[in-house]
């Protein structure tokens, strides 16, 4: 199993000098403020120590914290980054929408942001926006998931929290997808919001109305867990075919023991690390030195045929 001390490890290769040479410089540079979601999740970690290692290789002190989906305590975040005079804001927002305000007021105080891994409802206030091809990844997996169920067959489908864009991008482009196959039929959908626990409370509430389904295809790979443990627990893991969306170490493990069927690999590792650095050019130059506001990174797919190559978390082997 990936470890959490495999995950820093992870981090530390970012560090193309020594950590010794990042402190040197540190002061200066000034502070990077990192802001995730919930480093508990294995995603948001990775996220989080990346651009952290990131920003220290360039010279700056860094510090992680997380809102945990909450808009106050991101406002709350914003201000002490304010008051810490830091040099850039790199954010994973709360709300699409409700985190317009904070991102605002960073930029008020001049103080640039760069969005990683979910966007906000509007352009020219974050210097950039990084996140997935959130759509590509999502046609990827469920082109794979129909395939595994044979194109035919009932199914539920867990969907992420409502807030963030990317939910409804992904549960959009699986119904692009399965809307191509008239004998795949959805028989119910929930929301988890991204969770473990409430992937499996889901889960069980829809396989009491719903108990023949063939299939569950998940917004991430946390809820896709949660769907397994369900299953487990109603003695159907073997009749159901489960594909997730993240990359995550608990999902490839879960592939390796032929429980989850794939996971789309999301490229945090890459997109974390290119946050930081779009934003040391930005604060030296004035621009982050990328053609455009929203950046697309391209998703992978993992499953039974090239787990072994997942060399490392959200990092598959050859992936730069």
């Amino acid at each position: 199993m990936v470890t959490r001390r495999t995950l820093m490890a992870l981090t530390a290769s970012v560090a193309a000098t020594s950590l010794f040479a990042g402190s040197a410089l540190a002061q200066d540079k000034g502070l990077m403020t990192i802001i995730v979601n919930d480093p508990s999740n294995p995603y948001w970690f990775t996220e989080g120590e990346v651009a952290k290692a990131t920003a220290e290789e360039l010279g700056y002190s860094a510090n992680v914290s997380a809102h945990k989906g909450d808009t106050n305590t991101e406002s709350n975040l914003i201000d002490t980054a304010i008051t810490n005079q830091a040099a850039a804001i790199i954010l994973d927002p709360a709300d699409a929408e409700g985190s317009i305000g904070a991102v605002r007021k960073a930029i008020n105080a001049d103080i640039p942001v760069i969005l990683v891994n979910a966007e906000i409802n509007e352009s020219g206030l974050a210097k950039a926006q990084l996140v997935s091809n959130n759509a590509q990844g999502a046609a990827l997996g469920a082109q794979y998931w129909a395939e595994e169920m044979g194109s035919e067959g009932s199914y539920l489908e867990l969907f992420g929290a409502p807030s963030d864009n990317n939910a409804q991008t992904r549960s959009n482009g699986y119904e692009t997808v399965l809307s191509q196959y008239p004998d795949l039929t959805k028989a119910a959908e929930d929301v988890a919001n991204w969770d473990r626990t409430q992937g499996y409370n889901k889960t069980q509430s829809m396989l009491q109305a719903n108990p023949d389904v063939d299939g569950i295809i998940s917004g991430n790979d946390e809820m896709a867990l949660g769907a397994i443990a369900a299953l487990k627990e109603a003695g159907k893991l073997g009749d159901v075919v489960v594909g997730g969306f993240d990359g995550s170490p608990d999902a490839v493990d879960a592939i390796k023991a032929g429980e989850l069927a794939y996971s789309v690999l999301q490229p945090v590792a890459v997109f974390s690390e290119e946050a930081v650095r779009q934003a040391d050019n930005f604060i030296q130059t004035g621009e982050t030195g990328a053609d455009a506001e929203k950046q697309l990174f391209d998703c992978s797919l993992i499953t039974p045929d090239n787990v072994d190559q997942y060399s490392a978390p959200f990092v598959m082997d050859g992936q730069s």
